[in-house]
């Protein structure tokens, strides 16, 4: 079984390398973000299994934090954890998306095993969710298992390494994927290789799908570090 992997936003250094230390004790991989805009720079990076969310943070603050996140991540377990112990507060955090809510002080044993609960909970959630074969987007829909895809300009049909691609830019909405990241995943390439076909391929994929392929606005480059899809410019 994969490790899951949490991304804990914490600005207080005390209380985030004694988090850090023990979560990785139980297990789990951690990254850790001091303020919101690394919290939302590392979860656009990288994939998550839970975040844990303070939300009285330097810059952009937890409670927009957390709705940013959920609404590119529906389903992504979120866990607050915080000073403001008033029920305002824990209904404003709820209602941006939160999943849980703890205050500070609090227990390590308690913080471990909801933790552990909202993993549990969250890796039932999704063994129930079959992957769809459909998915649309920008006036787009494409049959992942067919192959095939209809756009405003017509029917289009697409190779089996161009289906592979759409699965990984869809699964990962929102996400910055590197160039090293798809090689690897599409290809099977070693992250170093230099090579035109990625471009190539995200070249074909506005041409099929972006109303102005010379101005892309779903198939993104992302200067200096890969590419990111986004459904709903």
């Amino acid at each position: 079984m994969p490790q899951a992997r949490i991304l804990l936003v914490e600005d207080e250094p005390s209380l985030a390398r004694g988090l850090l230390f023990n979560l990785e004790a139980e297990g789990y991989v951690v990254t850790h973000a001091d303020s919101g805009e690394k919290a939302l720079e590392a979860f656009n990076r990288d994939p998550f299994s839970l975040l844990v969310l303070d939300l009285s943070l330097p810059g952009i603050d937890g409670l927009e934090v957390c709705r940013q996140i959920r609404e590119k991540s529906p389903r992504l377990p979120i866990l607050i954890l915080t000073a403001r112990s008033q029920e305002r507060d824990r209904v404003k955090g709820l209602a941006a998306g939160a999943d849980d809510y703890l205050t500070k002080p609090f227990s390590l044993d308690e913080f471990l095993l909801r933790i552990k609960g909202m993993l549990r909970r969250s890796g039932w959630y999704k063994e129930e969710l079959p992957p769809s074969d459909f998915y649309a987007f920008g006036g787009n829909e494409v049959n992942l298992r067919e192959q095939t895809a209809t756009t405003p300009r017509g029917e289009v049909s697409l190779t089996e390494l161009e289906i592979k691609m759409l699965r990984i830019f869809f699964d990962r909405e929102g996400e910055i994927l590197s160039r090293a990241e798809l090689l690897k995943l599409v290809w099977g390439m070693a992250p170093d290789t230099e090579t035109r076909t990625l471009d190539n391929f995200i070249v074909r994929l506005r041409r099929y799908f972006e109303p102005d392929p010379a101005n892309p606005v779903h198939f993104l480059t992302v200067r200096g570090r890969g590419y990111r899809f986004v459904a709903q410019p």
